[in-house]
Order: structure tokens, then C-alpha cells, then sequence
């Protein structure tokens, strides 16, 4: 089976309704930024900590509202034209307010970065995370709670293990840790180090900018008082700053779990879901007179740290 027939058997969506949804996904980026947008205009004389959590509940509120006209209505948007409507619509903010605050050097590095996170994420959204073809496995033995293999004696019996179903494309994949919305692709064993390299460019980038749109802030602050006097420029560069640093801020976290799960050569799927499979259930013994049996957590894959990083850096 080929790579495009591992696709076909994703759930495939007409043009019709990809227009649809990336036309709504455009809809709700203006209206979170719009939203946003409120935070330094009725809150400028507040600290930047009060700014971000209540731009954090800001975006909460509007997150919530568009699953409840999800429900509601039936309206549908696509994660992934989320992401690339946000990263044009920074950029074209920066380009029309932000830049003229930037030195040159700052001005062509982050203009770089933006390309190149355009490129990452069509790379990623396209990549083939590690599909399995049905003949070469018995995929129909198994259910979504099964494991492939039972022996851990040598190496192709260990990769072959760690074939996960996913939900979301309703088809396994090698060295499943999850499925990503925002990229609209599983994260697997063959796109996993690209996933990394694409987050670190997220943070990297959102943080080149909020330090560009904090110098901006500075030179233009948002002025307190009547907001008829407010520079909106200054405004709409101040909030996103603050979805900026929100994003770093959840990104960050994001990164760690997965330095973490690389260090320990585990996957978000089987750490989540361990009792699924039975290659990381130990059995305690009970104590004598007594008849119970405890199930605790193992790693067969955990080879120490230096291994294991070494093993992820040479996924293929």
C-alpha cells in the first residue's frame, strides 16, 4: 500500500467544505485578535502579569464560544488554517507597525523566521508520520487497544510494538506520540524530530517578536486615560504582544513534556494510556495470605538517557 492510500484512509474532506472551514478558521482569528485587542485598551495602566491572565481568559472565552457555536450551529474550522492565519497576520502586523521600531539585522532575521514556519508547517501537515501498510502487519487482528508484537528479544520486535492507533486519521502509525490539530498530522516515529525542530521555531520566533513588538510598546506606549486619545496602533502591537507571550508560555511547557518523553524514550500516547498496553504493565507479587495483584508502570524502552536521545536523533 502506498503512501497516498495510507492518506486514503483518512477521512477525506471535499473542497467545498475546506473553503468553509478555512474561511471560519479566518473569521475566528479576527475575532480572538479583535477580542484581544480589548486587554490593553481598557487595561493599559495594569501590570503585563494582570494583562496576560486576562488575555488568558480572553482567549478561553472565545475558544469556548466557537465550540458552542460548533454544537449549536455545526460550524466547523480547520486547526491547521488557524495556525497559518495567525502567523500572517503577526507578520503582517509587524510589517506595518512593528518593523519601523526594528533594526535592520532584527528586521531580516524574524522575516526569515516567518517563511521558514510557513514552510515547516506545510512540510509537517503533508509528512508522512510513519503510516503502516496494512499488508505488512496484521492490522486486522488488532483493535485500537491492541498492541503489535509480544516479544521484546531484539530490536525489529521493539519497533514493531510501538505501532499505535490513532483516532483522529483512524489508521496506526509507527512510533505514534499523538495527534496533532494544530499541524493537522500525527506525530509519529518519521516526523517526530521534524515536530521538534518546528516547535523550538514556534517559541523562537514568538519570542523574537514579542521582544520587537515590546520595543515598539515602548517607544509608542498606550496611553492612559481617555481612550478617544488611545493610538490604535500601539494597542493592537501591545495585544499581540500578550498572545505572543501566551503562546510562548504554553509552547514552553509543551517543549519540556517532549524533552522529557525523548530523555525517557517514551511516547505522550503510551504514558497516557499505559495500561492499554501490556508491555509496560508489571505485575507485583501479593504478599503472602493475600489475593491481589498490583499493576505498576514499566519501560521496556528506556535505555538511559545518553541512549536514548541518541535513538531519537537517528529516528528514520
Amino acid at each position: 500500500m502506498g503512501l497516498l492510500q495510507l492518506h486514503g484512509q483518512r477521512k477525506v474532506i471535499g473542497w467545498q467544505t475546506l473553503i468553509g472551514r478555512c474561511t471560519i478558521s479566518c473569521f475566528s482569528v479576527l475575532i480572538t485578535q479583535s477580542a484581544l485587542f480589548l486587554v490593553p485598551l481598557f487595561f493599559a495602566a495594569s501590570p503585563i502579569l494582570i494583562q496576560l491572565t486576562i488575555s488568558a481568559l480572553v482567549f478561553l472565552a472565545v475558544v469556548g464560544f466557537g465550540g458552542w457555536c460548533r454544537r449549536l450551529h455545526g460550524f466547523h474550522a480547520s486547526a491547521p488554517a488557524f495556525v497559518f492565519f495567525n502567523i500572517f497576520f503577526f507578520w503582517g502586523v509587524y510589517i506595518a507597525i512593528v518593523r519601523q521600531a526594528i533594526s535592520r539585522f532584527v528586521d531580516i532575521v524574524l522575516n526569515i523566521e516567518m517563511i521558514m514556519l510557513i514552510i515547516g508547517l506545510f512540510r509537517i501537515m503533508v509528512k508522512d508520520p510513519g503510516f503502516v501498510a496494512q499488508e505488512s502487519v496484521c492490522l486486522d487482528k488488532l483493535d485500537e487497544s491492541s498492541v503489535l508484537g509480544v516479544q521484546t528479544n531484539n530490536e525489529s520486535s521493539l519497533l514493531q510494538m510501538r505501532v499505535r492507533y490513532c483516532k483522529s486519521c483512524k489508521t496506526y502509525v509507527q512510533g505514534f506520540d499523538h495527534h496533532c490539530p494544530a499541524f493537522g498530522n500525527c506525530i509519529g516515529q518519521k516526523n517526530y524530530v521534524f515536530f521538534m525542530v518546528l516547535l523550538v521555531g514556534f517559541i523562537t520566533t514568538e519570542t523574537f517578536y514579542a521582544v520587537c513588538s515590546s520595543q515598539f510598546a515602548t517607544k509608542f506606549p498606550v496611553l492612559e486615560g481617555n481612550m478617544l486619545e488611545t493610538n490604535p496602533i500601539s494597542v493592537i502591537a501591545r495585544s499581540t504582544l500578550l498572545f505572543s507571550l501566551l503562546q510562548v508560555l504554553w509552547q514552553g511547557l509543551f517543549l519540556i513534556w517532549h524533552v522529557y518523553c525523548i530523555c525517557f524514550n517514551i511516547r505522550t500516547e503510551e504514558w497516557v494510556n499505559w495500561k492499554k498496553y501490556p508491555e509496560f504493565q508489571l505485575n507485583a507479587s501479593s504478599l503472602p495470605g493475600e489475593n491481589y495483584h498490583e499493576l505498576r508502570f514499566t519501560n521496556p524502552y528506556d535505555k538511559g538517557i545518553l541512549q536514548n536521545v541518541k535513538e531519537f536523533l537517528t529516528l528514520k
